[in-house]
C-alpha cells in the first residue's frame, strides 16, 4: 500500500480564507480597501467609526453613487468588479480597486452588513454577508436585501474581524496600536484627497480624532494631521516630465524641519504605496542638509502613464512596479534637490521669549534632562560676539561720506595726462524687485551651492573682524580660532555671488563725467605693451580698441538691463552697478576691465556670457588698494595726503563693507579651502595662547 499522500483539491471556503489572510492582514488593511472603494464611488464625504481598534467594529459610510440592488447579490463574491472586463484592461486601469477581492476577503473573516442607496432609488437596501454570500440576519428571515431608510451612498459595517481566524486575532498586541494604524491610513488619504471630507472616531467618543473639510487644501490638511511645525516649513513643487511620461506633485519640508523618523506619504496613480528605492533616494537628498539621525516630511504624488505601471504585483496593492524606475527616481530626487538648494541658503531657529518676571532662562528638556550643567573653564570661553558692531561702523567720515549708500568721493581715474579725474556718485532708486527665473542664472547659482565648503562658510559667516594685517590680508576670529584671510581673493568670490544673487536688481554708481571706453582700452593696451604682456598683434592697437568698443556698445541694452552698466551710443561709460551699498571699486582697474570685456567674455552663449562677465566684474570690484602715485615725495604734502585718504577709505571699505558682506549669504567654495592655506589659514587656537600667557 502506497504511503505517498494523495493530492486533493482544497475546499473553496479554505481557499477564500487563505486569500483573505493575504489581503486583509489587520484592520487598517481592511479600512484602506474600503476607503478606496468609497473614493472610486465618487464620495466627497467619508465617515469612519471604530471600536476596539477595528477588531470589534469597523464601519465606513460615504455619499458616493451607491450599489444597485441588482448587484447586491454578488457584491461580496470574489472577482466581481465593475472595473475590468478582460485582462488587457489592467494596462489602462486608473481606479483604486479592480480585482473585486476587498469586500469578498472581508466577508470571509468578518460579519459584513451593507446598506446602500443610489440616487435614483426610492429607498435604501440592506443585506448581510458571510463567506462572500448573502445570509439571513436571523433565522427564518430571507437573505435577500431588505428595503430601509438611508441616505445616498453606502455604509459598510464589518464586525468581529478575524472571528474565525483565532491565531491572527491573538497576534494583535493592543487595540490602541491598531487604532493608531487606522488613523495613520485615514490621515494619509485625507492629505492626498483634500477635496474629500474625512471623519474618524472611536465608538462612544464625543470628538473625532480625524476631521477634515472638503474645502481644505493639501497644506491645510497637513497642518491639521501632522502639525503646524511641519506645515509652516513646506516647499511645494508641481512639474510634468513628458519624456518620462509622468508628473509629480510634492510638498516636502525644508532644512528648518527635522524629526527622528521619516514621514513619507507616497501615492502612485492615487494609490497609497511603498517604495524603498524612492525612500532611500529622498533620504540621500536630505543627508547633506539635516543633522545626523534626522529625517524630513515628504508628501509625493506621482501620475505615471498607466501602461507603464504594473499594479497587480502585491495582494494588498501596497507595492507597484513601473518602467524606467531608476530614471524616474533620479528625476524626482534632482527636482527635490534643486528646490531645497534654492530655499535653504539660511536656516531659521525659533526661540521663546522670556516671560515677564522670569528670573532666569530655563534650559530646554533636551539640553538638561540627562546632562547636568557644567561650568565652562575660563580658557575655553569665547570672548567675542560675531554680531557685535564697533563704534567706527556708526561714524560717518567727512572726507569719504561712505555711509547710508551716499558715495561722493574723489576717486581719480588717471587715463593719461589729457583725461581729468572722475568723481563718482551712487544712484539708488526704489523699484520693484525682479524675480529672476532664467535657467542660466539658476544653473550658475546651483553650481555655486554645489561647490560649497560648509566648514569655511561657517567660519566666514560667524566671524569677528580683528584687523587688517596689510593691503591684502586680514585677521578674523571664529569661536576660539584665529584665521588669516586673503580678502583680495575672497572678495572676488563675494562680488561674483552678489552679481548672481542680485541679478537685474542693482543700483547704479553714476559717473559725474562720461568716460570714453575707446580711450580706456587704448590706455590698457599701452600698459600691457609696456609690461610686455601684450602678445604679437595681427591688427594695430587702435583697430583692436575700436573693435572691442563696438562689441561693448552693441550690448549696451543688455548690460544696462541685467547689470545696471549704462553706456551711451557714443561709446561713453555713464554708470557702473552698485554691488554693495556704499562700496566703490578701485577705479585704477577700469581700463583693464574694459579691455578684458572684449577678450575674456563669452558673448556667444547666454550662460557663458553671464558667467564670464560676472567673473570679470568680480575681478574689477575685488579689494585692491589704490595705486601709489609716483610723484609722492617728502615735499609733496598734497599728493601724500590724498593717497593717505584713498588708502584709509580702502581699508575702511574692507572692514565695514566687505567682511560684513561675508556674514550675510556668502557661500565659501571649496577652491578657497586650499591645502596650502594660501587663502584662509588658521594661525592659532586661542585656548592654547591663553595657557601660554597665563604662565608668563
Amino acid at each position: 500500500m502506497s504511503t505517498v499522500p494523495a493530492i486533493k483539491r482544497l475546499d473553496q471556503t479554505v481557499i477564500n480564507r487563505i486569500a483573505a489572510g493575504e489581503i486583509i492582514q489587520r484592520p487598517a488593511n481592511a479600512l484602506k480597501e474600503l476607503i478606496e472603494n468609497s473614493l472610486d464611488a465618487g464620495a466627497t464625504q467619508i465617515q469612519i467609526l471604530v471600536k476596539d481598534g477595528g477588531i470589534k467594529l469597523l464601519q465606513i459610510q460615504d455619499n458616493g453613487h451607491g450599489i444597485r440592488k441588482e448587484d447586491m447579490g454578488i457584491v461580496c463574491e470574489r472577482f466581481t468588479t465593475s472595473k475590468l472586463k478582460k485582462f488587457e484592461d489592467l494596462s489602462q486601469i486608473a481606479t483604486y480597486g479592480f480585482r473585486g477581492e476587498a469586500l469578498a476577503s472581508i466577508s470571509h473573516i468578518a460579519h459584513v452588513t451593507i446598506t446602500t442607496k443610489t440616487k435614483d432609488a426610492q429607498c435604501a437596501f440592506r443585506a448581510n454577508y458571510s463567506d462572500g454570500k448573502l445570509v439571513s440576519p436571523r433565522p427564518g428571515v430571507s437573505a435577500d436585501p431588505k428595503p430601509c431608510a438611508g441616505n445616498d451612498g453606502t455604509q459598510i459595517t464589518a464586525e468581529d474581524l478575524f472571528y474565525n481566524v483565532p491565531t491572527r486575532r491573538r497576534a494583535f498586541k493592543s487595540f490602541s496600536e491598531e487604532y493608531n494604524r487606522i488613523v495613520d491610513v485615514v490621515s494619509r488619504y485625507a492629505v492626498h484627497n483634500s477635496a474629500v471630507s474625512f471623519t474618524c472616531r472611536k465608538q462612544g467618543a464625543a470628538t473625532a480624532d480625524v476631521q477634515t473639510s472638503s474645502t481644505s487644501n493639501i497644506t491645510d490638511t497637513i497642518r491639521q494631521m501632522y502639525g503646524s511645525s511641519v506645515a509652516s516649513e513646506l516647499l511645494h513643487v508641481e512639474k510634468e516630465f513628458p519624456q518620462s511620461e509622468f508628473k509629480m506633485n510634492a510638498s516636502f519640508s525644508n532644512a528648518n524641519y527635522h524629526v527622528k523618523k521619516m514621514t513619507l506619504l507616497l501615492f502612485i496613480n492615487n494609490r497609497l504605496v511603498e517604495s524603498s528605492n524612492i525612500k532611500k533616494s529622498i533620504e540621500n537628498v536630505y543627508n547633506s542638509l539635516l543633522p545626523k539621525g534626522s529625517y524630513p516630511f515628504v508628501y509625493l504624488s506621482l501620475d505615471i502613464n498607466p501602461r507603464n505601471v504594473d499594479v497587480n504585483v502585491h495582494p494588498t496593492k501596497r507595492e507597484v512596479h513601473f518602467l524606467n524606475e531608476d530614471r524616474i527616481v533620479d528625476t524626482i530626487t534632482s527636482t527635490l534637490q534643486e528646490q531645497l538648494e534654492g530655499a535653504n541658503f539660511s536656516r531659521t531657529f525659533y526661540t521663546q521669549t522670556i516671560l515677564p518676571g522670569a528670573s532666569q532662562v530655563e534650559s530646554s528638556p533636551s539640553d538638561s534632562d540627562k546632562t547636568p550643567t557644567r561650568k565652562v573653564q575660563e580658557y575655553n570661553l569665547v570672548r567675542t560676539d560675531s554680531r557685535a558692531r564697533t563704534l567706527d561702523t556708526f561714524v560717518q567720515r567727512p572726507e569719504d561720506e561712505l555711509m547710508e549708500g551716499i558715495v561722493n568721493t574723489e576717486d581719480v581715474l588717471e587715463l593719461d595726462e589729457e583725461l581729468s579725474s572722475q568723481p563718482i556718485s551712487s544712484q539708488s532708486k526704489k523699484r520693484p524687485r525682479i524675480d529672476v527665473q532664467m535657467t542660466s542664472i539658476l544653473n550658475l547659482r546651483n553650481a555655486v551651492k554645489k561647490s560649497e565648503h560648509t566648514g569655511l562658510t561657517n567660519v566666514l559667516r560667524d566671524h569677528t573682524f580683528v584687523g587688517c594685517a596689510d593691503d591684502t590680508l586680514a585677521l578674523i576670529q571664529h569661536k576660539q580660532d584665529l584665521y588669516l584671510v586673503n580678502f583680495a581673493v575672497v572678495s572676488e568670490e563675494l562680488f561674483y555671488q552678489v552679481l548672481l544673487a542680485e541679478f537685474c536688481n542693482f543700483g547704479k554708481l553714476q559717473l559725474t563725467s562720461p568716460v570714453s571706453i575707446l580711450e580706456c582700452i587704448k590706455v590698457a593696451l599701452d600698459v600691457e605693451e609696456q609690461q610686455g604682456t601684450l602678445p604679437d598683434q595681427l591688427q594695430p592697437k587702435d583697430t583692436i580698441a575700436e573693435t572691442i568698443t563696438d562689441v561693448i556698445v552693441s550690448r549696451a541694452d543688455m548690460l544696462e538691463d541685467h547689470f545696471s552698466m549704462v553706456i551711451s551710443k557714443e561709446g561713453s561709460l555713464l554708470a557702473l552697478p552698485m554691488l554693495l551699498k556704499g562700496y566703490v571699486p578701485t577705479m585704477d582697474k577700469l581700463p583693464l576691465f574694459l579691455l578684458r570685456m572684449g577678450t575674456e567674455v563669452d558673448w556667444e552663449t547666454e550662460e557663458g556670457c553671464f558667467d564670464s562677465l560676472g567673473r570679470e566684474l568680480a575681478i574689477f570690484y575685488s579689494a585692491e588698494p589704490p595705486v601709489e602715485p609716483v610723484d609722492i615725495t617728502a615735499d609733496n604734502d598734497t599728493a601724500r595726503r590724498q593717497y593717505k585718504q584713498e588708502h584709509e577709505k580702502y581699508l575702511w571699505q574692507v572692514q565695514n563693507l566687505i567682511f560684513p558682506g561675508l556674514k550675510s549669504q556668502f557661500i565659501a567654495p571649496a577652491s578657497l579651502a586650499r591645502e596650502d592655506g594660501s587663502y584662509v589659514t588658521r594661525l592659532a587656537r586661542l585656548t592654547d595662547l591663553y595657557k601660554i600667557f597665563e604662565r608668563c
